[in-house]
């Protein structure tokens, strides 16, 4: 049990909750689920789970604020789960600082492949969270303006002070550091940072994108419009 990792999954249809819940178990997960925003806040603190699968739409505390608490406490990866792909609440759960989103209704088997790639980037299924993150780096300390990536510490500094990262904005960070100046498409960064092996929504690229920008310096990162993304050396 001890190897396991440990899921814990807020939706109030107790339908979905209990078939969801049976699926990951026999796919290996423990799972702890909860039928509400509050009971999952309070569930999130007890038990510290390794990833959080929340539904936008939940009693209580709705999953999108329930991100933002579980965000303001920890980096723990958190995957959304929308009834609709086109729905503002999409948008709104990357905003809050999810990593991923899966639309309803889901098949099994891809939630687990969703979990497993979200797992894999935050080094949870091999214990190398950055190892095949920034492709082309040469290690150490990068600089760029006021802007400090050491690549073997996994730290970031704006002006001296550390900027608070979560695993895939650092992700997002080392692949934009590794080509300075080189364009990035939206594709590209979502196979290399979110293991996309195929199209995915690239909305998820732009919220954090954005994101990074606040915590590393708007210009810093250019957009270089139907193309994609460069970093500024």
């Amino acid at each position: 049990m001890a190897d396991q990792t440990h899921v814990l999954f807020v939706e109030d249809d107790d339908v979905i909750r209990e078939a969801t819940q049976l699926a990951l178990e026999r796919d290996g997960f423990a799972v702890t689920a909860m039928p509400d925003g509050l009971s999952g806040l309070e569930a999130f603190r007890a038990n510290r789970p390794d990833i959080a699968l929340l539904d936008v739409m939940v009693p209580g505390l709705d999953g999108v604020s329930l991100c933002r608490r579980i965000r303001d406490e920890s980096t723990v990866p958190v995957i959304m789960l929308s009834a609709r792909a086109d729905s503002i609440d999409v948008v709104l759960g990357l905003e809050a600082g999810a990593d991923d989103y899966v639309t309803k209704p889901f098949d099994g088997a891809v939630l687990v492949a969703r979990i497993r790639a979200v797992l894999r980037r935050f080094g949870h299924a091999n214990g190398a969270q950055a190892e095949e993150a920034g492709q082309g780096s040469s290690g150490g300390v990068l600089t760029f303006g006021e802007l400090e990536i050491d690549t073997e510490g996994m730290e970031v500094r704006r002006a001296g002070q550390p900027v608070a990262l979560t695993p895939t904005e650092m992700r997002l960070l080392l692949e934009f550091s590794a080509a300075p100046g080189t364009v990035l498409s939206r594709d590209k960064l979502l196979e290399r940072v979110w293991d996309y092996g195929w199209g995915g929504d690239t909305r998820v690229v732009d919220v954090h994108v954005q994101r990074l920008r606040t915590k590393i310096g708007q210009d810093r990162i250019e957009t270089v419009r139907g193309f994609g993304y460069k970093l500024k050396g």
